[in-house]
């Protein structure tokens, strides 16, 4: 294996992957940052969730909400909470009422008609991801997903999907993190920038 050769072929498939974001997903990204400057100045707050690396995305971007991303913005905290990292909370869940329940139980105890849930998942399947959205739509909570290739089941019953153009799953989780910096850093900015 020519290792130089794929390091080239990976950086070349990843910033092609971005162009194709630029080109098919802008106007979604922008209808996104629409979802969570309405919930903020409503006073609601964001909610996010996902398995594996798309978990710990849904930690990143809460983190980015909460703290702040811009650092030339001074601004106060943004509600986000991600729903994966409460292992006593997961657990308890997973052994007690299944594990495709998990965020769906969370969103229940948690969301409120005005927040926002981000569901993250690659495929668009993740069966306790479509539960949390299911759950969402009955509490008047708008939902993005977060998805990629064909966008799966999530595409169909998230009120805005944005799918990266790719079937890869490693550029897909690039692309996620990629438009969640340029949602929040915009989110930021409507809220926070003339101050």
């Amino acid at each position: 294996m020519d290792k130089k050769k794929f390091i080239t072929d990976s950086l070349k498939e990843s910033s092609e992957t971005k162009i194709k974001i630029e080109n098919e997903c802008s106007n979604d990204i922008l209808l996104a940052v629409e979802f969570l400057v309405d919930a903020y100045k409503k006073q609601n707050k964001i909610l996010l969730c996902g398995n594996g690396g798309s978990a710990a995305d849904c930690q990143h971007i809460a983190t980015e909400l909460m703290i702040r991303l811009n650092h030339k913005i001074n601004r106060p905290a943004l509600a986000a909470i991600a729903l994966t990292t409460d292992t006593s909370n997961l657990t308890a869940g997973g052994n007690d009422i299944g594990y495709e329940n998990v965020f769906a139980r969370n969103v229940e105890g948690l969301g409120n008609s005005g927040d926002v849930l981000i569901a993250i998942s690659t495929s668009g399947n993740s069966p306790n991801v479509i539960k949390a959205v299911e759950k969402a739509k009955t509490k008047n909570i708008r939902t993005i997903g977060f998805l990629g290739g064909t966008g799966g089941k999530l595409k169909s019953i998230v009120d805005l999907p944005i799918i990266i153009p790719s079937s890869n799953t490693q550029r897909i989780q690039e692309g996620h993190i990629t438009i969640a910096h340029i949602i929040c850093e915009l989110t930021e900015l409507e809220l926070y920038g003339n101050e």
